[in-house]
């Protein structure tokens, strides 16, 4: 018996181990590019050319002017669009995602299935098959070079819908909506103050998602914009990026990749505790 014990421990020693090192590789691989982009960001572009350092070189502040100071790479403005465009997607996303998820959850209707399986199709919908539609539309209808067919269409955002609509089926009783209605309470009253607190988690790790997603976003903003002083971030890191070769910065490129995972490094930070409770609750029915 005591043998046993013991091979068992070792095993679960060896096991856990394993583990570790297993874990300790993986945050090394995923830190590691973080550590390389800040050490580039502080070299200039001859020391960036001669091969990777672990040390951090001493060009960080001029790095920073020459890019603020760059007349064709307008950043705090891209700052701006760039936040602009996130922060109302991810407004527009969770709220009326988790509106039409209650609709359907709550509301027994003749079509109600359909309605769930059309949002469904819809989602497996490429971006690409409607972008040619899309940008004539909006500038047929005047907006281009516009902010607003950026983050108004996440009005309707079905990836988002479908998760809230998962997350309600999993902790949503459907008493607590039947008592709230008894008391008198009206239906968007009962909405926003009684069924979307309860998805605080869900409504959270959406709206990182949708940051990130509106943040990154590369494709549609780059058909539609084409004023410096309405260009998001990665429009203005392609641009930087494609130069003459003669005029070509790492450095910059470095330094304004730097600064465009700042906000989404502490978005993270400040929302990071609800995204796996979030998920854990969102994909378990209970």
């Amino acid at each position: 018996m005591k043998n046993s014990s013991k091979a068992s421990r070792s095993r679960l020693v060896a096991a856990r181990t394993g583990s570790y090192i297993v874990l300790a590789i993986l945050c090394f691989l995923c830190l590691f590019f973080f550590y390389m982009l800040l050490i580039n960001c502080t070299r200039n572009n001859f020391q960036i050319q001669q091969g990777f350092s672990f040390l951090p070189g001493k060009s960080f502040a001029i790095n920073l002017n020459n890019l603020l100071n760059d007349a064709n790479i307008p950043v705090l403005s891209g700052i701006k669009n760039s936040f602009i465009v996130s922060a109302l997607s991810a407004l527009l996303s969770v709220y009326f995602s988790a509106m039409t998820a209650y609709g359907i959850f709550a509301y027994d209707f003749k079509f109600r299935k359909a309605a769930f399986t059309i949002i469904l199709l819809i989602m497996t919908m490429p971006t690409q098959i409607s972008a040619v539609g899309f940008v004539n539309q909006m500038q047929a209808m005047g907006l281009r070079n516009s902010l607003i067919p950026l983050f108004l269409p996440s009005v309707a955002s079905p990836v988002v819908f479908f998760f809230m609509k998962q997350y309600l089926d999993s902790n949503m009783p459907m008493e607590i909506v039947e008592a709230a209605r008894i008391d008198g309470s009206g239906e968007f009253h009962t909405f926003n103050f009684i069924v979307l607190p309860i998805m605080k988690p869900a409504v959270a790790v959406q709206a990182i998602f949708t940051f990130v997603t509106a943040w990154n976003t590369y494709f549609i903003p780059g058909l539609l914009l084409d004023k410096a002083n309405k260009k998001t971030l990665p429009i203005l890191i392609a641009q930087l990026r494609g130069a003459d070769f003669l005029k070509f910065d790492m450095a910059q490129i470095y330094m304004l990749i730097t600064i465009a995972i700042i906000p989404i490094i502490l978005v993270y930070l400040v929302l990071s505790k609800y995204i796996v409770r979030g998920v854990a609750l969102g994909g378990v029915k209970g």
